[in-house]
């Protein structure tokens, strides 16, 4: 049997999974910068993207989704926290409410997302939403 992890070490992940939900619904990328780990290992799948590897082409992608959005919302739920050693996985349906380039939509999206543990906190290493939910 796996043991649980300690509950602050969940809380943890979690405030750091909001901060990226902050960046994302501000459309601020200095604020991606902050949350992301900043290497060639960071990872990104958008719904119907091809796979964005490394930090450089996973910025950009944030960069051109802000620079096409007017207004981006997320309701996060049936949220999931697994922690294995140094890193934590988090799963859960995104609601999304936006305007990208003036059309209005509601939408929901399956995420998971990857975090690293580091002196100065959890920072996201990849982030996977397909469609559905």
């Amino acid at each position: 049997m796996v043991p649980q992890p300690e509950p602050e070490i969940v809380e943890e992940i979690k405030a750091a999974n909001q901060r990226f939900y902050n960046a994302f619904s501000d459309l601020d990328i200095a604020g991606m910068d902050r949350v992301w780990e900043t290497s060639d290992r960071a990872m990104c799948v958008h719904p119907g993207w091809a796979p964005l590897i490394g930090w450089e082409d996973v910025r950009q992608s944030w960069d051109r989704i802000f620079q096409n959005t007017a207004l981006m919302q997320f309701q996060v739920r049936y949220l999931n926290v697994v922690v294995q050693g140094e890193f934590g996985f988090v799963t859960c349906v995104e609601g999304i409410t936006s305007v990208v380039q003036g059309t209005a939509s509601n939408f929901s999206t399956f995420a998971t997302n990857i975090f690293a543990r580091y002196e100065d906190g959890w920072r996201i290493v990849a982030h996977h939403a397909s469609q559905g939910g």
